[in-house]
């Protein structure tokens, strides 16, 4: 018979079980087999849990299947008729050409107010500018 110290000794020799076990992978699903289930289910009036079990899918992954298929049937029916609309060269310049109008208008916009408040000054301190002829102006 054994002693305890011999127990102990042949307890601690015995090696780990070092095998690894390999990563579960996920799992996934054709797009037949995922019709097929949602025709199932479609047509099963209250043993949808049943199927569920049966196939091991959970609910949330038959919502998800079902905003698919409904996303899909949507997408297809959305899609608009005829040739693609021809893309016309010059409407990125002429977009570019408008901003850029834009922003000269308002730079004018706030150099006329400059010009005025600069006049007031000059009549409040008594020297008046010299006008412009208008042919040197335009």
């Amino acid at each position: 018979m054994m002693s305890d110290g011999q127990k102990a000794v042949s307890m601690m020799s015995v090696s780990p079980d070092l095998e690894v076990t390999p990563k579960a992978k996920r799992r996934s699903f054709s797009p037949a087999y995922k019709k097929k289930i949602l025709a199932e289910v479609d047509a099963a009036a209250g043993s949808i849990g049943e199927l569920l079990r049966r196939e091991g899918i959970y609910s949330s992954t038959l919502t998800g299947w079902r905003r698919e298929r409904d996303t899909a049937i949507e997408a297809a029916f959305s899609q608009k008729r005829g040739p693609e609309p021809k893309h016309n060269p010059f409407s990125a310049e002429n977009e570019k050409l408008r901003r850029q109008n834009q922003r000269l208008q308002e730079e004018l916009r706030k150099a006329e107010i400059i010009i005025d408040v600069q006049k007031k000054v000059a009549m409040l301190l008594g020297r008046p500018l010299p006008l412009i002829p208008d042919s040197e102006n335009s």
